[in-house]
């Protein structure tokens, strides 16, 4: 297990986690959020290959549409 701050919550998830797993567990539209990882922006692209790390400090924004 990995203990990570999601959205200002501790969390352990299982390791080893990419950005792009922690979103499915999470059930969340890839296309539809922003990630921040350690006060820096995740680019969507990366999503597979940044993997998280003990401590990690996380904040998820899911975008929602309406007029």
């Amino acid at each position: 297990m990995l203990r990570v701050t999601l959205n200002g919550e501790d969390r352990a998830i299982a390791a080893p986690a990419s950005v792009a797993g922690l979103l499915a567990d999470l059930a969340l539209d890839l296309r539809k959020v922003a990630v921040e990882r350690n006060e820096e922006i995740v680019p969507r692209s990366l999503y597979n290959e940044v993997f998280l790390a003990p401590g990690d400090r996380l904040e998820i924004v899911h975008f929602i549409g309406g007029g």
